[in-house]
């Protein structure tokens, strides 16, 4: 079984940092973070990872540098990288793409065009990793397949309660309410009123047999997913 993809992001402005963490972990990737080449350079030989999100402007040195001691080493030559920069210029791309850029995202970005390049970049470079299964106790939820099984023996489930599981294994032990839960699960699905998603969590909780304990109530606030007792 693939192991969660591991996404370093290196980047000195916090509130980019908290948008693209919040679209990556929805994925089921783990997220690490570093504001300036330095860190980043230490937690990229502490861990190796999978795919690196690297800013043009860092405060202590630019990412166009990192990238070149990256691709020098070795070691993490063939990390993939995407650059994230306010640099639109046509030679300053060509320069980020020559130094050893896999792709460019130029800011302001939307975090799911990100996340498709991603994808399309880890498809390309790592097929394994593109797309790496969940894991919560006995239950294990495969994207590339779009399955969910129980130690080991595939369950049946519709494709809303398999889309709210995805959610909430992607966010493991944080609570959200109906309201959240219709917005980022249905999205614009205007049709579908809070009361149904406790429809669907009752559901989902039928759908997981013995493992229907992993998603919790959380009285007067909405549901998480969490291997604890509360």
């Amino acid at each position: 079984m693939a192991s969660n993809t591991n996404v370093l992001i290196v980047e000195d402005e916090p509130a980019i940092v908290e948008l693209v963490s919040y679209s990556l972990r929805e994925t089921g990737w783990e997220i690490r973070t570093a504001s300036n080449v330095a860190a980043a350079w230490d937690a990229i030989v502490k861990t190796k990872p999978d795919l690196l999100l690297l800013d043009w402007m860092l405060p202590d040195q630019s990412g166009l540098r990192l990238l070149s001691r990256l691709r020098g080493d070795r070691d993490f030559q063939e990390i993939p990288v995407i650059m994230l920069t306010a640099k639109s210029m046509e030679e300053d791309k060509i320069a980020g793409l020559n130094t050893g850029a896999d792709d460019y995202v130029t800011k302001p970005f939307s975090p799911k065009e990100l996340l498709a390049r991603a994808k399309a970049l880890l498809r390309r470079k790592s097929p394994h990793l593109a797309e790496a299964p969940l894991s919560a106790g006995p239950v294990t939820l495969d994207p590339s397949s779009c399955t969910v099984s129980l130690e080991g023996r595939q369950l049946d489930m519709g494709n809303a309660e398999y889309r709210l599981l995805k959610f909430l294994m992607a966010h493991r032990e944080r609570v959200f309410s109906r309201s959240q839960l219709l917005d980022k699960v249905w999205g614009d699905a205007s049709a579908v009123e809070e009361r149904t998603v406790d429809v669907h969590v009752l559901r989902l909780r039928k759908a997981l047999k013995e493992a229907e304990k992993l998603i919790k109530t959380v009285r007067s606030v909405g549901y998480m997913l969490t291997e604890k007792e509360l």
